[in-house]
């Protein structure tokens, strides 16, 4: 896809660039301090980390990789290419997990992130997948040569799922949802990270509990959630509980709980900056010891070596440079309780798969509910207009503003 050039577009300001910029200062951190570590220390890091062995689960009718530039990095194996990586957030059931979630055979993804890093590492693009979405998932080859059903008309979250419970394994599970997501978005990917209940709650209490404003009481069965309105240090467990609830908070939508877990996850990458994580070597091990054991990932982002490269790549992104945005979707009138993807979520990934700036924002669409946006600049003009219907139920493209996280943010905690 082609579109005219256009200056980057990813200007954010207020509490959305602050939130940026520390996620990406708690990141580079992060790996900064893992580069600098040695022996044991390094050895403990890097054997905390599972590699999912996906070679040969991904088929051959995959996305063409974007273009890449003639330029190397003994540091960045990735120097000078684009770099999209499958973040999910899986709810396994097993071990330590099923006394969080309870136990359960199946596995299911419950967060999935692509993560776009431009090849001139001068911007960061976050998209959420809703797990609601209605897509079809393809046959997926399992770990041990079989192969799972195509599956027709299904919610996301089904991809993991399938795989799970035909290869019995996360690397199947994982490398399913892959094929899944380069089949939906025409995005290459470059590689999958999974993280797991325990591992969220443990970085949570690695740092000491994380300072969150409740605007109001909640009362969450399934989750666990119990807490009242106003300020609040909530623990590891409170914490996840507060990211998995769903039924009894809010309207009850995945949309909704995706917005709540990315202003959980920025307050708890303020609060790791404001204790001096990153300055403090063994609050820091403590912080990466948590987060690394919770942690599978693909060959190429299963070793420090090639963290450390990418997260000094991009020491220099700034905040105006990173966005959070969901997939702009729509209440689906095929199947009850799903989304499905708008004209501008086909915009959006095209964009991605061309390495493109994404942020800028255009009018709603008519008679749309919510505000649905799309890059204006980037429009077709010889291409029919195709306007979102009426039950838009995302602001798209824009940084969302959920539940408030300080006591400055809301009247519920001043």
């Amino acid at each position: 896809m082609t579109s005219p050039a256009q200056p980057p577009s990813h200007a954010r300001t207020g509490r959305g660039a602050r939130t940026a910029r520390v996620v990406a200062l708690v990141v580079v951190g992060t790996v900064a301090f893992a580069g600098a570590a040695a022996g044991a220390v390094w050895w403990r890091l890097q054997s905390n980390i599972e590699t999912l062995d996906t070679a040969g689960l991904l088929g051959d009718d995959r996305p063409t990789p974007s273009s890449s530039a003639t330029m190397t990095d003994p540091a960045d194996v990735h120097a000078g290419s684009p770099v999209n990586i499958l973040l999910l957030g899986s709810d396994d059931r097993s071990g330590k997990n099923a006394e969080i979630g309870g136990v359960d055979e199946g596995m299911r993804s419950d967060t999935t992130v692509v993560a776009h890093i431009s090849a001139d590492r001068s911007q960061v693009v976050l998209v959420s997948i809703p797990r609601d979405t209605l897509v079809d998932v393809p046959a997926c080859t399992m770990t041990d040569g079989s192969t799972s059903p195509a599956l027709h008309d299904k919610k996301f979250n089904a991809a993991f799922a399938s795989g799970w419970d035909h290869g019995g394994d996360i690397a199947s599970a994982a490398a399913c949802t892959w094929r899944t997501v380069e089949q939906l978005t025409g995005v290459r990917i470059d590689g999958v990270m999974v993280v797991d209940f325990a591992g969220f709650q443990s970085m949570v209490d690695a740092i000491g509990g994380v300072p969150f404003c409740m605007p109001q009481d909640y009362d969450d069965e399934d989750s666990g959630l119990h807490v009242t309105a106003g300020q609040q240090t909530l623990d590891g467990p409170t914490a996840l509980a507060f990211a998995r609830a769903r039924h009894d908070i809010g309207d009850g939508s995945d949309l909704q709980r995706i917005g709540r877990q990315q202003d959980l996850l920025a307050a708890v990458a303020r609060e790791v900056l404001q204790r001096d994580v990153l300055t403090s070597a063994p609050a820091l091990l403590s912080f990466a010891d948590s987060a690394t054991r919770s942690l599978s990932a693909s060959p190429g982002f299963d070793k420090l070596t090639d963290l450390v490269g990418l997260g000094r790549s991009m020491q220099q992104v700034g905040s105006d440079q990173i966005v959070f945005v969901m997939t702009p979707v729509v209440d689906s009138t095929r199947v009850k309780n799903t989304v499905e993807w708008t004209s501008e979520a086909t915009t959006l990934w095209e964009r991605i798969a061309a390495d493109q700036p994404v942020g800028r924002t255009a009018p709603a669409s008519p008679g749309s509910s919510a505000t649905p946006t799309a890059p204006a600049a980037t429009a077709d003009p010889a291409a029919p207009a195709t306007a979102a219907p009426p039950q838009a139920s995302v602001e798209a493209w824009q940084p969302r503003k959920g539940v408030k996280t300080s006591a400055d943010d809301s009247s519920v905690c001043g």
